[in-house]
């Protein structure tokens, strides 16, 4: 196993592999530290390519001794060439969406929850649990369902039904919180203090955070063993954002991939931008915010790695832009209209900080803009509820060319 120990990401100071998540001498995050100089990059490759279909086909840059054990295995989800969307937009950049909605319980979500129950599991751990705005709620549910693991999912009471339902259905143990995400995150917090329970976002955050690590691995062997230039990711509490270039960083450093680590764009909604007002005011400090926006998925007030993602955003020499409620929407019917993916609200955020970075004139002709889409839009329906059309006519065909008959080609 490459994973040597947690190591504090503010102080350095270091800690072995167990369920723990902040360092005792200066609170700073934990995170796993890895030792690949003995890694052959040729040898690397070929073990990826002789790999599963999904996330394990990268278990020497995970947490683990092999390939876990994993009947729901998330991972390799489609990586689509979005011309119509790139007409639309009137760039002569290529615009690839990487559509994770077609994991098994239809969010990134699932890439992270696995390795973190497979942790858990490892751990020895018989109950897991999480704090969360839904997405991360349906993958604990389903992935600990597989395991055979009680759980617990802890949520706001106000979540959207359709999350409500796609949570429950696995037999969970699903717990209402009165208040936001971040209210909902204190309380697991204190409770992974007083059970012995494995909170996949808490006391095992460390490991759950690595998942995301494979949307990058899989976007340079989905672009033909290359790097993208630019990409552009939703921003909750800032861990994607941040995971994903550490990725293309490990492959970069021994070998796998050659170039320029990609320009990053992180995308928040005005209702909940923390990390992006921060960035605007040129400062690393993400004062918490009280969320209210339709994109619940993203509304964190206070997110954890919001300055590693704003300094990420300078280093990379990208952005972190906002959209409003009206601009979410017309980018979640933009990206239907001309790719044929529904997306729920978060990926309405970052397909409209494209069309932004497009009206800016940010796009490069010619470079390859990968657009990370993490979640599916049935599961954010009342968001879209008063925005399409809908035509009533009588049972004959005199009826239906009063209404459409000027518009159907002969």
């Amino acid at each position: 196993m490459a994973a040597n120990n947690l190591r504090c990401k503010e102080c350095g100071a270091e800690y072995e592999l167990g369920a723990n998540f902040f360092c005792e001498k200066c609170f700073g995050p934990l995170e796993v530290r890895y030792d690949f100089s003995e890694m052959n990059a040729d040898e690397a490759r070929r073990r990826i390519q002789a790999g599963s279909q999904g996330i394990w086909r990268y278990s020497d840059f995970l947490p683990f001794d092999g390939k876990a054990s994993d009947p729901l295995e998330p991972g390799m989800t489609p990586l689509i060439k979005a011309d119509r969307l790139a007409e639309r937009l009137g760039t002569t950049a290529e615009i690839w969406i990487k559509n994770d909605a077609a994991n098994p319980t239809h969010s990134f979500k699932d890439r992270v929850v696995a390795v973190a129950i497979a942790k858990a599991k490892e751990l020895g751990f018989e109950t897991v649990a999480c704090a969360s705005t839904g997405n991360l709620a349906n993958a604990v549910a389903a992935h600990a369902a597989a395991a055979g693991l009680d759980s617990y999912v802890f949520v706001p009471a106000n979540l959207e039904e359709q999350k409500l339902l796609a949570t429950d259905i696995y037999g969970t143990n699903l717990v209402g919180v009165n208040g936001n995400y971040d209210d909902v995150n204190r309380l697991c917090t204190q409770l992974a203090d007083e059970k012995p329970w494995a909170f996949v976002n808490v006391n095992l955050r460390p490991y759950y955070a690595e998942g995301s690590k494979t949307l990058a691995y899989e976007t340079v062997e989905q672009l033909g063993w290359k790097l993208p230039d630019r990409v552009i990711t939703p921003i909750a509490s800032g861990s994607l954002f941040t995971k994903i270039n550490r990725g293309f960083q490990e492959w970069m450093d021994i070998g796998l991939v050659e170039g320029e680590m990609p320009v990053f764009h992180g995308s928040q909604a005005e209702g909940c931008s923390p990390v992006a007002t921060a960035f605007a005011e040129g400062s690393n400090i993400c004062r918490p915010q009280k969320p209210d926006t339709i994109a619940k998925s993203l509304a964190i007030g206070d997110p954890a790695d919001g300055p590693y993602a704003v300094a990420q955003a300078h280093r990379t020499g990208g952005s972190i832009e906002m959209v409003n409620d009206d601009q979410i929407r017309e980018g979640i019917r933009l990206l239907a209209e001309t790719t044929g993916i529904f997306t729920e609200t978060a990926g309405g955020v970052t397909v409209g900080v494209l069309k932004k970075l497009a009206e800016q004139g940010v796009l490069n002709s010619g470079e390859k803009v990968v657009v990370y889409i993490t979640g599916e839009g049935l599961k954010t329906l009342d968001a879209n509820r008063d925005s399409f059309a809908f035509t009533t006519i009588d049972p004959d065909p005199a009826s239906f060319e009063s209404k459409f008959g000027q518009e159907v080609a002969v």
